[in-house]
């Protein structure tokens, strides 16, 4: 048993852009083997709360990640020109030279591990990255993320430009990584039940740190209101006004 289990700890963290506050004051740890979900509405923070956590902008604070951590990070988006001569395999191999490894990788995220869909997915990773649908490419983002075995996932909002259908494929394939030993996710999303299905902790975010805690517990009419305002409701998903049903009056926000 470790003495410390947490693999991430972020204390006092302040961003300022030209003098403008992006982030004030955010304190949370992250356990090993948690799912930790960052909500909150645009211009919130969540983006630049990555940024920061990956060491890619100047911050105020502490950010301390344990000694052993390595990460994975799957992006929002991967601007690919249509035209671009880079199949799925030689994408992945510019990070991983070992073939087994990118197997591996490729399994992990649902390519090769079905022998009555192996024709098809050898025709997707030969491909080239420009033409795959949505979910398809957000799954090879996932493999690639995957190589050289990281501890930690990182998702910034993993289904946007992904249909319904892939959608749900990524989400369940974060449910499966899930179940594999010393490995810590963290998302950020705009959809409540995913965070209420996927998540172990959730933090709300609104440039400060409005709560943190287990989703149901924490994330609850008060904190949603702190966020998005009065009378919110979530853009994509039906179940969420049930779960709500008792605003008077809804008001949809943009993701």
């Amino acid at each position: 048993m470790r003495e410390d289990s947490s693999i991430l700890k972020v204390s006092g963290l302040n961003v300022k852009f030209d003098g403008h506050i992006i982030l004030e004051n955010v304190s949370f740890d992250v356990k090993r083997d948690d799912t930790l979900a960052i909500i909150g509405p645009n211009g919130a923070g969540k983006t630049v709360l990555f940024r920061a956590i990956l060491g890619l902008i100047p911050f105020e604070g502490t950010i301390t990640w344990a000694p052993d951590v390595k990460i994975g990070y799957v992006p929002q988006r991967l601007a690919v020109e249509k035209d671009l001569p880079l199949t799925v395999r030689e994408f992945l191999s510019l990070k991983e030279n070992d073939q087994r490894q990118i197997d591996n990788a490729l399994r992990e995220v649902g390519f090769l591990e079905n022998a009555s869909h192996l024709h098809n997915d050898l025709r997707v990773l030969s491909t080239s990255i420009g033409d795959l649908s949505g979910g398809e490419f957000q799954r090879v983002l996932i493999a690639y993320a995957l190589l050289g075995n990281p501890n930690v996932l990182l998702f910034d909002e993993p289904t946007v430009g992904v249909d319904v259908a892939g959608e749900e494929t990524v989400y369940s394939l974060i449910h499966k990584l899930q179940a594999k030993s010393d490995l810590t996710i963290i998302f950020i999303s705009h959809e409540l039940e995913i965070v209420y299905q996927h998540a172990t902790t959730a933090l709300c975010l609104n440039k400060s740190e409005i709560c943190f805690g287990p989703p149901k517990e924490v994330v609850d009419k008060k904190a949603l209101i702190k966020m998005y305002g009065e009378g919110i409701t979530f853009y994509k998903h039906a179940d969420i006004e049930s779960i709500y049903s008792h605003h008077e009056h809804h008001t949809h926000h943009d993701h």
